[in-house]
């Protein structure tokens, strides 16, 4: 089982700064999913910024959501949240 989201950060460039429960930080790129069924709605930036941690995972206000290992295997590794370029 891979590590559970702990935090979540929207960056202006669709993507989601992520910190996991085993201590790292990945960086999630949303953009290859804003053209498919309900996440088509997360192009709105304010949408897009409601993205909250959810029980180990992420979700937006409207219920989109990612599976955690999605985010972690997909998820490119960063050193620090505050390296990370939006």
């Amino acid at each position: 089982m891979n590590p559970r989201v702990v935090t979540v950060r929207p960056e202006t460039a669709h993507t989601l700064t992520l910190t996991f429960s085993n201590g790292e930080f990945r960086v999630f790129d949303v953009k290859p999913y804003l053209n498919i069924g309900i996440f088509r709605e997360l192009q709105d930036k304010r949408l897009f910024s409601s993205v909250r941690p959810v029980l180990g995972s992420i979700q937006w206000q409207n219920s989109q959501d990612f599976c955690p290992d999605t985010l972690y295997l997909d998820g490119v590794p960063a050193a620090e949240p505050w390296q990370v370029a939006a």
